[in-house]
């Protein structure tokens, strides 16, 4: 039995967690019930994680990010992955969404997220997001920041929904913020069993 077949009989809905759980259930399903991981970045992702940013294109790029050329993309990678915390999302085992963090000794780091193209509009994003929120949670970090193209309103919407705000703008950025001390972000850290009742917490204290 192959770990793509645990994935698919497993359903972790009813999970209610242990002490020996990631800050978030690594585990969950996309849009389409395909059963996704989400884990921190291993050595042996290296490979990859760089054919995945391979075939990304230049209308994905965000602040010039991910380098379209290969000796630049590496050095960028080489970068973030020495200097940051990472978290990978796998379709078994391939790898399809990447989260960075950066620098990480800061404590107001940025983070970028970016996604397969083939996985796109699955939720995979989303859930990373929610990673990284739940993992910062439990570190020396203050707040999480990000910088978005001002043209992409449906990725600022999406963060607004999970609690970021807008801090700077200017005609092509604009600059987000979550403060770490939200009760959302505690709500992210959550077993399966309980976001609900978590989430309609969240409404009534809205």
């Amino acid at each position: 039995m192959t770990t793509s077949d645990v994935w698919h009989i497993w359903d972790n809905s009813e999970c209610e967690g242990t002490q020996d759980c990631p800050p978030r259930c690594p585990r969950f399903f996309d849009k389409r019930g395909e059963p996704m991981l989400v884990r921190e970045f291993r050595s042996g992702d290296y490979d990859p994680l760089l054919e995945m940013y391979t075939s990304l294109e230049a209308a994905d790029q965000t602040m010039g990010v991910p380098p379209q050329k290969t000796a630049a993309l590496r050095q960028w990678l080489n970068h973030i992955l020495t200097d940051g915390w990472n978290l990978i999302a796998a379709h078994s085992d391939r790898i399809v969404g990447h989260a960075a963090v950066t620098p990480k000794s800061e404590d107001e780091p940025e983070f970028v997220i970016f996604v397969h193209r083939d996985y796109r509009d699955r939720g995979i994003g989303t859930e990373l997001v929610k990673q990284v929120l739940a993992y910062a949670e439990t570190m020396e970090h203050r707040n999480i920041v990000l910088d978005v193209a001002r043209t992409n309103e449906r990725a600022i919407n999406v963060y607004e929904s999970l609690g970021f705000d807008i801090v700077s703008e200017t005609k092509m950025h604009a600059q987000m913020r979550m403060p770490l001390r939200k009760p959302d972000v505690r709500a992210f850290q959550r077993p399966p069993a309980n976001r609900r009742d978590a989430q309609s917490q969240l409404c009534d204290d809205n």
